[in-house]
């Protein structure tokens, strides 16, 4: 009687210390959802932006349900990159049936697993994202690397299409002689994606941003220097991103990033929100240890490990949840195959002042084995505006020449106009946290007509290309 009332005693004094300690609850279910990740044995970062294979020993999505990890999809000899469907029922993921297969894009439906083939294509298309409109958005191997192309994506009953946005068919959202990558859609339904900078030409991983037409590609923000790559919006709108071996941010107050304290760790990728702030990042705490999925409450001092597989690094954790969709960028384009560009004031730049007077705009383009052709050059006002014809889909850049042809400023790298695009900059490399002045530029007042650079000059015909400025 003794032992059975002091087996009761021990009872009710750890029932009672139950409520007062209050054992942690599984951290899995702290997010209230399941997860999806990539498992793969060895990952390269950055290998895609030198179109290369980012898992060269395969890869698998797994499935973490109550704590438990399982594959989320069967007869595959490898999967990666899952994108959750607006309304929480689908996924999106590029896989590869056999192994000599090129990775296609595929839909995973949860309630019954089935699983259908969304697009086929000659190359590896990998990184699929969901677009509004019923579109999609993904990187496709070409012979100069990735390029980001668009498609519907097979959600199409009684939707209005905006041309050319919604199809149908297959249109190319990058025009450059280096690879792109998508990493994000943005709440405003722009594409957040990683090039090299200089764009088109470096190897320094930035983020770019561009509209789900192809047009109005822009840096996120031009305080190049860091390595910047995998990032994602968060709720409050701040874009959150890898950087070296730490996390930083693009706020909508500041035109330069800003850098976030963590827990010591490297990191790998774009970050995942859960519905109560925390964040879910891959993550490892020594270059010889796989990365690990963590829970970070941002400004805490530590870090939770909620999933791990021994010789496995996870990546780019994904909540099984509904989410916003994003809103729907109504294409302007015109079916031109040039593009009208007009500077409002080419002296304006972040590297400071000119030294000169810049009195003409060379237009540089590439051709088809990247090497610069020269398209001509056009009339700078005092003012420092221009109005210019270029071609579309094609990689081009500026330079800013003197009255003796030498050159003052040109641009780093390349970029492309959609065809059809009218686009209006403010200066040469300016930032966003410049406006333009209320005024009408003075090329505007002279002539409506953008000077025609649309083919290029025949050898000795124009200002030859000599340097002299950065």
């Amino acid at each position: 009687m003794k032992d059975r009332a002091r087996v009761g005693w021990v009872a009710a004094c750890i029932a009672l210390l139950v409520p007062m300690c209050g054992f942690a609850p599984d951290p899995v279910e702290k997010i209230g959802a399941d997860l999806i990740v990539t498992a793969a044995p060895v990952y390269e970062p950055l290998a895609e932006l030198r179109g290369g294979e980012r898992f060269p020993k395969g890869a698998q999505l797994l499935l973490i349900h109550d704590g438990k990890a399982e594959p989320l999809v069967t007869g595959f000899a490898a999967t990666a990159d899952a994108d959750v469907y607006f309304n929480g029922k689908q996924v999106l993921f590029a896989g590869k049936k056999t192994e000599n297969d090129p990775w296609q894009i595929w839909e995973l439906t949860l309630k019954d697993h089935s699983v259908r083939k969304v697009i086929t294509t000659a190359t590896d298309a990998v990184r699929p994202l969901y677009l509004p409109g019923a579109r999609m958005v993904w990187a496709q191997r070409t012979a100069h690397g990735f390029e980001l192309q668009s498609a519907d994506d097979g959600h199409l009953l009684n939707y209005i299409m905006l041309n050319p946005t919604g199809g149908p068919g297959i249109t190319p959202l990058t025009y450059l002689h280096t690879s792109a990558f998508p990493v994000n859609v943005l709440e405003d339904g722009r594409i957040l994606f990683e090039s090299g900078y200089p764009l088109g030409s470096g190897t320094t991983p930035e983020l770019y941003l561009v509209y789900a037409d192809g047009s109005g590609v822009e840096s996120y923000r031009c305080d190049h220097g860091q390595a910047r790559w995998g990032g994602a919006q968060v709720a409050s709108g701040d874009v959150v991103f890898t950087q070296g071996h730490s996390l930083a941010r693009f706020t909508s107050p500041l035109a330069h990033e800003e850098k976030i304290t963590t827990p010591r760790g490297e990191f790998a990728g774009a970050i995942t929100e859960t519905s109560d702030g925390e964040w879910l990042v891959s993550a490892r705490t020594a270059a010889t240890s796989p990365y690990e999925i963590r829970l970070w409450k941002p400004g805490t001092a530590t870090m939770q490990t909620i999933v791990s597989e021994p010789g496995k690094n996870l990546l780019e954790p994904v909540v099984v949840a509904r989410r916003t969709v994003p809103r729907r960028h109504p294409s302007g384009l015109h079916p031109w195959d040039y593009a009208n560009v007009l500077a409002l004031d080419a002296r304006l730049s972040r590297d400071g002042a000119l030294k000169g007077t810049p009195e003409r705009v060379r237009l540089e383009a590439q051709d088809a084995k990247g090497h610069a052709v020269a398209m001509g050059t056009a009339p700078v006002e005092k003012d420092g505006s221009f109005f210019v014809q270029v071609p579309g889909d094609r990689p081009i850049r500026f330079a800013l020449l003197d009255a003796k042809g030498v050159v003052l400023r040109q641009q780093k790298g390349w970029l492309w106009i959609r065809g059809g695009e009218q686009r209006i900059c403010v200066g040469c490399h300016t930032g966003p946290e410049r406006s333009s002045e209320n005024r009408v530029p003075a090329v505007l007042l002279r002539t409506t007509t953008p000077v025609d650079l649309t083919h290029a000059v025949q050898a000795g015909a124009s200002q030859p290309m000599t340097s002299g400025g950065h």
